[in-house]
């Protein structure tokens, strides 16, 4: 049966599977990244990985997987196949796609960022499906965006393009890693909601999901730091329709497991704000953390299907 492999390289661990045509993902596993013993064992451990997910796919399969496609965070080059720079996982200008492809025996690789791949795998099989144009918005430790346009996801000019969590939404506000200040992931990130839900009820141990089931009781406290996250969300995502005009904004991450409690009044505070601009449809992501594999899997799929173009014109 004719499979690729698809590889999600996290902070902490690896989510990887073969993946059928139609998408399905046909074994799936995980692992640790292993990143307390540096960033040379990170990048071995992915090529370990992978080759043992091209060996099963041999014993199981009759064959081994036509392509790979691997998603990583940080900074990276899809063009060159450089994993430039992920500030969790310690490494610089990685030629992981060269790597991974001598790995594999010379088959073809693709190298996208982790965000980007998830949001392609929202738009094509997940809560974007049918939508021309959409936003995802993945809430975790921090916030990036995938600007999807006709099946595909816009990288930038430099590879830079849907960094929402850095649109600056509260001028000279809360300092950021960035370098500047009131960065919307400074305000609306799970981790953000965390650190102010832990400091409001004085339990360093308190985070996003325990102040979300607060709002429910009826905390004010909790209500309160509730809706300095939503307000802050709410400009920076009228400011990023403003500027895309998607159809369809979807919304991801850890804060987003809080179902409507974030929904409901996220709607309500964009509604509020929009004047011209067309209202998209607002949705909660649908594949959770298989996202990635998916979508790491669809760029190996979309790998094999130039390669099979190019031939036939050949």
């Amino acid at each position: 049966m004719r499979h690729v492999i698809a590889l999600d390289v996290g902070g902490t661990g690896m989510k990887a599977a073969l993946a059928g045509a139609d998408g399905e993902l046909l074994h799936q596993a995980r692992r640790p990244t292993g990143r307390a013993r540096g960033p040379e064992a990170v990048v071995e451990g992915i090529l370990d990985f992978a080759a043992e997910l091209r060996a099963h796919g041999e014993r199981h399969f009759g064959e081994p997987a036509a392509a790979a496609g691997v998603a990583v965070p940080g900074i990276v080059d899809p063009e060159r196949g450089l994993a430039v720079y992920a500030a969790n996982l310690g490494w610089r200008d990685v030629p992981l796609r060269d790597l991974l492809a001598a790995r594999l025996g010379g088959v073809p690789v693709a190298l996208g960022h982790d965000v980007r791949t998830g949001g392609l795998a929202e738009g094509r099989v997940g809560a974007g499906r049918g939508a021309d144009r959409f936003l995802f918005v993945p809430l975790g430790t921090g916030i990036a965006g995938a600007i999807g346009i006709d099946g595909r996801v816009e990288a930038g000019a430099h590879g830079f393009a849907g960094e929402i969590g850095h649109v600056v939404v509260r001028p000279g506000g809360v300092p950021c890693p960035c370098g500047q200040r009131g960065c919307l992931e400074r305000y609306a990130s799970a981790a953000a909601v965390s650190e102010a839900w832990a400091a409001a009820c004085g339990d360093p141990e308190a985070d996003a999901a325990d102040c979300a089931k607060a709002v429910l009781s009826g905390d004010p406290n909790a209500v309160r730091v509730w809706r300095t996250a939503v307000d802050a969300l709410a400009d920076g995502l009228v400011t990023a329709l403003t500027l895309l005009d998607p159809r369809t904004l979807i919304i991801g991450g850890g804060l987003a497991e809080a179902g409507e409690t974030l929904f409901t009044p996220l709607r309500d505070a964009v509604r509020r704000r929009v004047t011209f601009q067309k209202l998209p449809e607002i949705v909660p992501a649908a594949l959770g953390d298989t996202a990635g594999c998916l979508g790491a899997g669809l760029l190996a799929w979309d790998l094999l299907t130039s390669t099979d173009r190019t031939e036939e014109s050949a």
